[in-house]
């Protein structure tokens, strides 16, 4: 997606939900300026990364943090463990705790950090890399926890900057399928995806049950991530398989 169409997408958003602009641009310019200042001093702990250190194949699994995504996980466990060099496994935030239940380490994880960080740091130690996104919401989360992360890449919902980038998407879900795409992806997967009206505990770690109703925020989010994976299926070359909607194994 070019950036110009992606800020037409940008624009509706903020004014549906009522976001605040600078707000998302003030926590991009401090993730920008944490990451300028670790190439600066020589990056020597590999707390920042360029774009071309993630990894990448033509196949790629996105997991999303539906009330699909533990039996997408069963699904897709013996392919994964079978083969470990057919995929690149990307989770979406708190998608990660439940690969993390069952011993999987994502290649990738997206997040703006309102995901369980105990699980994200887990897989950050063990090798995972961070595509972390910075909006309205998070300056707080950003100033506490990125000096604990490690191999970090940036993004934003507005312009990008020198070391925060845009490749398109709005939630950790969607902006994962965007970033595969990026990736040069030729086959997207995506597990855990219903883009329905129910919420999971691991999109929500703060929950009580294991499941439960979306607010009407959540709601329309989802319908935004729904949309935008579905301009990415008419205007990108790519294919993409939602295990939520059809079995391809």
């Amino acid at each position: 997606m070019e950036i110009e169409t992606w800020i037409a997408w940008y624009k509706e958003i903020l004014q549906n939900f009522g976001f605040d602009r600078k707000s998302d641009e003030e926590s991009a310019e401090y993730l920008n300026d944490y990451l300028k200042n670790q190439f600066i001093n020589d990056n020597s702990d590999k707390k920042a990364i360029y774009f071309s250190d993630l990894p990448t194949r033509e196949n790629i699994i996105v997991f999303g943090a539906g009330p699909s995504l533990k039996k997408h996980i069963n699904q897709l466990k013996p392919k994964i463990t079978a083969n470990p060099n057919q995929f690149i496994l990307i989770s979406a935030d708190g998608a990660t705790t439940a690969l993390i239940e069952d011993n999987i380490v994502p290649h990738i994880i997206v997040t703006d950090l309102d995901g369980k960080l105990e699980d994200i740091l887990k897989a950050n130690t063990q090798g995972a890399f961070l595509v972390v996104h910075g909006h309205g919401n998070n300056l707080d989360a950003l100033k506490l926890n990125l000096n604990d992360l490690k191999n970090v890449l940036g993004t934003t919902q507005s312009y990008p900057l020198e070391y925060v980038h845009n490749f398109g998407g709005f939630t950790d879900g969607d902006r994962a399928v965007f970033l595969a795409v990026k990736l040069g992806a030729k086959n997207i997967i995506m597990a855990g995806m219903d883009f329905g009206e129910v919420v999971t505990k691991y999109s929500r770690p703060d929950m009580k049950d294991a499941t439960g109703p979306a607010d009407d925020i959540k709601k329309l989010k989802l319908k935004y991530a729904e949309r935008l994976v579905e301009w990415i299926e008419k205007n990108e070359d790519v294919s993409i398989y939602n295990l939520a909607k059809k079995r391809i194994f």
